[in-house]
C-alpha cells in the first residue's frame, strides 16, 4: 500500500525526502496526548532508528503521568526539556492541528525546519512542510503510508505504535473515520506482527479498580439539557478523593455518555484544581456526524476532531452548559 487517498503524491514525497536526507530529528504532538498522537510519536521514533537516525522524542513534563491506557508504550525515553542541541534539529510534529496545541516556544523560536504531519480537517498547515491527510482515519495511518514508501521495515514494534493510534482514534473500528483502507493498514500491522488480543487487553481490559470508581461517580451525575440533546458529566477534586483515581484515569468517561439514546452532544467537565491552568477542562464528543463539536472547541481556544474535541476555560460548569445550548442550537437550527 502506498499514497494515500487525500494527499498528493508529492506531500508524501517531500515528507519522505526530508526523512531520508536529515539526520537529526525531535518528535513531538499536543498536548493532553491521546492514543494516536502517543502511538505516532512511539511508531515515527522507532521508524526514524530503524533508519540510522537521531531522533528523540519531546513532550513537557505537565503531560504524565500519562493516562494509564498508554502507560505500557516504550515511552521512558521522552525528553520532558528541549536537548542542548536543539537548534541542529527538524521538528516533527504528529497529530497537532494547531502550532499553539503544543506551547513550547523552544520548539520553534529557533528558526528549525518544521514538518507537520497530520489528520485533523481544521490543521492550520503551519510546518514548512505539511503532510495533512483529512480523510486518513489517524496520523498513525499517515506514518504507516510514509513508511511504505521508504520501504522501511515495519518491524513488531512499529506495527504495534501505530496500531495503537489506529485502534484507538477509530473507536475500536466504529467511527465514522474508519473505511476499507483503514482496515487494509490494520491488516497489513497485524501481518507484521500486532498482537492483537493481548494489545487490546492493555487497552481496555487492564482498568484499575480505582478508574472504576470513578467511572460510576461520574456515570451516576449525568444530567441531560437542551430538550435531552445534551448529555453532561462533572468530576470534581472530590471524585478524585474519594475514588482514589488520579486526572489521568479519566480516558474513556465520555465514551459511556455518547452512547445515551436521544444525545447530540457529549460533554464530560473536569475541574483540574490549582494547578496553574484554566479551572475546567471540557471533552466533548457529537454522535452524528451533523454537529461539528471541533467548531465549538476552537471558539473557546481549544481545537480537535469534527466528532471529538476539547477546550480549557475559567467558566462555571452552568455556565459550560449554557455555552454548549447556544452552540447546539446554531448547529440544529428549527
Amino acid at each position: 500500500m502506498s499514497g494515500a487517498a487525500g494527499v498528493s503524491t508529492s506531500e508524501l514525497e517531500a515528507v519522505s525526502e526530508e526523512l531520508r536526507t536529515r539526520d537529526r530529528f525531535l518528535l513531538t504532538t499536543h498536548e493532553g496526548p491521546d492514543g494516536d498522537a502517543l502511538g505516532s510519536l512511539l511508531g515515527m521514533q522507532l521508524l526514524l532508528t530503524g533508519l540510522g537516525k537521531d531522533s528523540v522524542m519531546f513532550l513537557a513534563a505537565k503531560e504524565f503521568p500519562l493516562p494509564v491506557e498508554y502507560r505500557f508504550l516504550a515511552l521512558e525515553g521522552v525528553f520532558h526539556e528541549p536537548p542542548a542541541d536543539m537548534a541542529d534539529r527538524t521538528v516533527i510534529f504528529l497529530d497537532c492541528g494547531n502550532i499553539d496545541r503544543m506551547p513550547v516556544e523552544a520548539l520553534t523560536s529557533g528558526g528549525n525546519r518544521v514538518l507537520n504531519i497530520d489528520h485533523h480537517h481544521d490543521n492550520t498547515r503551519f510546518g514548512d512542510i505539511n503532510l495533512v491527510d483529512v480523510s486518513a482515519s489517524s496520523t498513525a495511518e499517515i506514518i504507516f503510508e510514509v513508511a511504505s514508501l521508504l520501504e522501511a521495515e515495519m518491524t513488531k514494534e512499529i506495527a504495534s505504535a501505530l496500531y495503537v493510534g489506529l485502534v484507538t482514534d477509530t473507536g475500536k473500528f466504529m467511527y465514522k473515520n474508519t473505511d476499507a483502507r483503514t482496515h487494509l493498514v490494520a491488516a497489513a500491522l497485524i501481518e507484521a506482527g500486532v498482537d492483537v488480543d493481548d494489545l487490546y487487553r492493555r487497552l481496555y481490559e487492564s482498568v484499575p479498580i480505582e478508574k472504576v470508581r470513578l467511572v460510576a461517580a461520574a456515570l451516576s451525575k449525568i444530567d441531560r439539557y437542551c430538550d435531552d440533546t445534551l448529555i453532561v458529566t462533572e468530576i470534581t477534586p472530590a471524585d478524585y478523593e474519594t475514588s482514589g483515581a488520579s486526572e489521568a484515569m479519566t480516558e474513556g468517561v465520555i465514551d459511556h455518555l455518547r452512547s445515551v439514546e436521544g444525545g447530540l452532544i457529549a460533554a464530560v467537565i473536569r475541574d483540574q484544581g490549582c494547578r496553574g491552568q484554566k479551572a475546567r477542562k471540557v471533552s466533548l464528543r457529537a454522535t452524528t456526524g451533523s454537529i461539528d463539536v471541533s467548531a465549538i472547541a476552537r471558539a473557546h481556544g481549544g481545537g480537535g476532531h469534527v466528532r471529538a474535541a476539547g477546550f480549557s476555560t475559567d467558566l462555571s460548569y452552568d455556565e459550560i452548559v449554557k455555552l454548549l445550548c447556544t452552540h447546539l442550537g446554531e448547529q440544529t437550527p428549527g
